[in-house]
């Protein structure tokens, strides 16, 4: 199982929200780009980046931080975002991302993710952001009434390969993951799910690999020293 510890950037500083809450920040660093050295220094070989402020208002404002991180840590980094148009797509691999996460537009413009998907297959996955079982988007702001495990198969039909799956109610929280909805996603055949939200235990992680969940997004338990990124790395690879 991958380990993709995660690096959250707003106004170009590393920030953690609480249930994806804009007015709940909790502010790590001024330099996302000294965090994902740190973070490549314990072993890590992967990098989540979500850009809130493009999640948010649909803007790359924090594209030239990005660029740092890619250029200069070598690791492998997915990006979610604010990623709504081609372009953008574009510019994210060509300044070496690796894969961009499609989330607001997976719902609201089916016909880009279809020609994303076409053109760009392995590096484009899908985050799927759930509250209450129903699909959340514009930064999670609006709830739709989409069923999310539903989604995800219709995404897999589609040819998508890679979803991210959030539980909102757990991110932020320090209280564990939803287990149960990473059980019922092992149903959809032929999909690599990344767990997302709430993972804070050591032994997550090793329920999550038994599950043979393809990767685990580690946020705020690794900020808040909750979990070791070392061991984490280890059990998940053991």
């Amino acid at each position: 199982m991958e380990i993709y510890p995660a690096i959250d950037i707003k106004d170009g500083k590393a920030v953690r929200l609480f249930k994806g809450d804009y007015d709940k920040v909790t502010e790590y660093s001024d330099s996302p780009l000294s965090v994902a050295e740190s973070i490549k220094a314990v072993g890590a070989k992967n990098l989540h980046i979500v850009d809130l402020d493009g999640a948010k208002d649909g803007i790359l404002a924090n594209f030239d931080t990005v660029k740092s991180i890619t250029n200069k840590c070598g690791l492998f980094c997915e990006i979610g975002g604010g990623i709504r148009n081609e372009e953008r797509i574009e510019a994210y691999l060509a300044c070496g991302v690796r894969r961009v996460i499609i989330g607001t537009a997976a719902i609201k413009d089916p016909a880009f993710l279809e020609r994303a998907v076409k053109n760009y297959k392995g590096y484009v996955a899908v985050g799927v952001d759930a509250n209450e079982g129903k699909v959340a988007v514009d930064g999670w702001k609006t709830v739709t009434d989409v069923d999310s495990y539903e989604f995800c198969g219709r995404l897999r039909d589609k040819g998508v390969e890679t979803v991210i799956y959030t539980d909102i109610s757990r991110d932020g929280t320090l209280s564990g993951t939803n287990m149960d909805a990473y059980k019922e996603l092992g149903k959809i055949k032929r999909l690599n799910v990344i767990a997302s939200g709430g993972i804070t235990y050591i032994d997550e992680i090793a329920k999550l690999k038994e599950m043979k969940v393809y990767g685990a997004i580690l946020g705020k338990a690794l900020y808040e020293k909750k979990l070791d990124l070392k061991e984490a790395i280890k059990v998940a690879k053991c």
